[in-house]
C-alpha cells in the first residue's frame, strides 16, 4: 500500500492484479458473498460495480448508500470508500487504471462531479441485462490467452455510455448540472485549486466572468452560493484526510491552507457541528 503525497492509504491497481503486470489497465472481479472493508481507503483507479443481487451498505465520500439488486455503483479515483456486503450478494466489478480512466471519462458524457453526487444508479431488469452482457464479454476477453486490450477498452467505453444513458432520465437535478457549462467548468477548477484559492473572484477571472455573475449562476442552478461550493470541497478533503490519512490535525491545517488550528476548527465545526478531533 503506497502513501502518496496526499497521505491516504492509496491502493494501486497492480496491488489487485495477480500477475503484477505494470501494463494492466483493467481488472475484472466477481463479488460473491460477504466482504467488508472497514477501514475507509481510496484507490488511484476507477471502479464500476454491477450488483445483480445485493445486500449491505457502501459508503462513498462519507455518504452511505444501500446495496441492492440491479444497481451500478461508481467509485472515482481519490474517492474514499468502505463497504459491508452481506452473503447473498452477487456482483461484478471492473477496476480501470488511471490512464484508461482519462480516456474513459468522455464516454460518461457528464461532469465527474455529477456522478460523484449520484454514485449509485438503479437499473431496470432490461438495462441490467445489457450491462451484464458487456461485463461478461470483458470477463471472457480478459481471461483469453492473448488479451486484446483495444477491444476491452472499447467495451469499457461502451459501458460508460450505457451509464450515461441510464442516468439521463433518473435524477431530477440532471438539468441543473448541464443547463449551464459554467457550472461544470467551475467545479472542475475548484477541484484543481481549492487548497490554495478560496476567493470567488479567482475562479470568476479564470472563467472570464464577474464574481457576481458566477454567484448568480450557482444560485440559480444549484441553489448554492459560489463560495459555499468552494467550502464544500475543502470540507470534503478535510473529512477525507481526518478519516483516512496518517496526518496530524496540525499537518491537515497546513495542507488545506488554513491560517492556524483555531480557524480550521472553527470552519469545521460550523460545517459539521463537530470538532476535527471528534470527527476523527
Amino acid at each position: 500500500m503506497a502513501y502518496h503525497t496526499d497521505h491516504f492509504p492509496v491502493l494501486g491497481i497492480q496491488e489487485f492484479s495477480e500477475n503484477q503486470l505494470q501494463g494492466c489497465h483493467l481488472l475484472f472481479n466477481e463479488l460473491h458473498g460477504e466482504r467488508s472493508i472497514d477501514e475507509p481507503h481510496k484507490h488511484d483507479f476507477f471502479i464500476i460495480n454491477l450488483f445483480e443481487r445485493g445486500k449491505g451498505s457502501h459508503t462513498i465520500d462519507f455518504t452511505e448508500y444501500e446495496v441492492g439488486n440491479s444497481q451500478i455503483h461508481l467509485v472515482f479515483p481519490d474517492q474514499v470508500h468502505q463497504w459491508v456486503i452481506e452473503k447473498e450478494t452477487v456482483g461484478y466489478q471492473l477496476m480501470i487504471s488511471r490512464d484508461w480512466f482519462e480516456s474513459f471519462l468522455p464516454s460518461l458524457r457528464f461532469s465527474a462531479s455529477y456522478y460523484q453526487n449520484h454514485p449509485v444508479i438503479h437499473l431496470s431488469k432490461e438495462i441490467f441485462k445489457t450491462f451484464l452482457y458487456e461485463f461478461q464479454a470483458i470477463q471472457k476477453e480478459v481471461s483469453a490467452e492473448n488479451v486484446f486490450w483495444e477491444v476491452i477498452q472499447k467495451r469499457s467505453e461502451l459501458i460508460g455510455l450505457l451509464v450515461s444513458k441510464s442516468v439521463e432520465g433518473t435524477f431530477k437535478d440532471f438539468e441543473k448540472y448541464h443547463s449551464n457549462p459554467i457550472i461544470s467548468k467551475f467545479l472542475h477548477l475548484i477541484d484543481e485549486h481549492f487548497k490554495t484559492q478560496r476567493s470567488v473572484s479567482f475562479y470568476a477571472e479564470k472563467l472570464h466572468i464577474s464574481a457576481n455573475y458566477l454567484n448568480i449562476v450557482c444560485k440559480k442552478n444549484l441553489n448554492a452560493s459560489a463560495s459555499s461550493l468552494i467550502q464544500d470541497r475543502i470540507l470534503l478533503e478535510a473529512k477525507r484526510l481526518l478519516k483516512v490519512s496518517e496526518m496530524s490535525v496540525k499537518d491537515i491545517v497546513y495542507e488545506l491552507g488554513f491560517y492556524d488550528h483555531a480557524s480550521f476548527s472553527k470552519f469545521f465545526k460550523i460545517q459539521t457541528g463537530m470538532t476535527p478531533s471528534q470527527f476523527k
